[in-house]
């Protein structure tokens, strides 16, 4: 079994901060690539940020230069979410693409979501 447990969520005003955790355990063989996704009522998941093992990230255009995604170690990744905008309104939702211990396939994870909610 796998968990992604995500921290971090809350009300901000616009131009203020937040920052987002997630911590992934259980039977993880191997972590690959580990980033941030987020959803608003109606439409589609769309990528925020992505760390990859060797240390690569990837932003959606939107947050770049606002956003940072990094990690402490190979098992968690934080979102640090600067000069917010309610466009940035939505449920962030922590994604792992890891093995575990019983099937070398890899697969996603998720966690539960954060609401992150900007407004003032």
């Amino acid at each position: 079994q796998v968990r992604l447990v995500e921290s971090g969520g809350g009300l901000v005003q616009p131009g203020g901060s937040l920052r987002l955790s997630c911590a992934a355990s259980g039977s993880i063989f191997r972590i690959n690539a580990m980033g941030w996704y987020r959803q608003t009522p109606g439409k589609e998941r769309e990528l925020v940020a992505t760390l990859n093992g060797g240390g690569s990230t990837n932003y959606a255009d939107s947050v770049k230069d606002r956003f940072t995604v990094s990690g402490n170690d190979k098992s968690t990744v934080y979102l640090q979410m600067n000069s917010l905008e309610p466009e940035d309104t939505a449920v962030y939702y922590c994604n792992a693409k890891l093995s575990t211990s019983w099937d070398p396939r890899e697969f996603d994870a998720w966690g539960q979501g954060t609401q992150v909610t900007v407004s003032s």
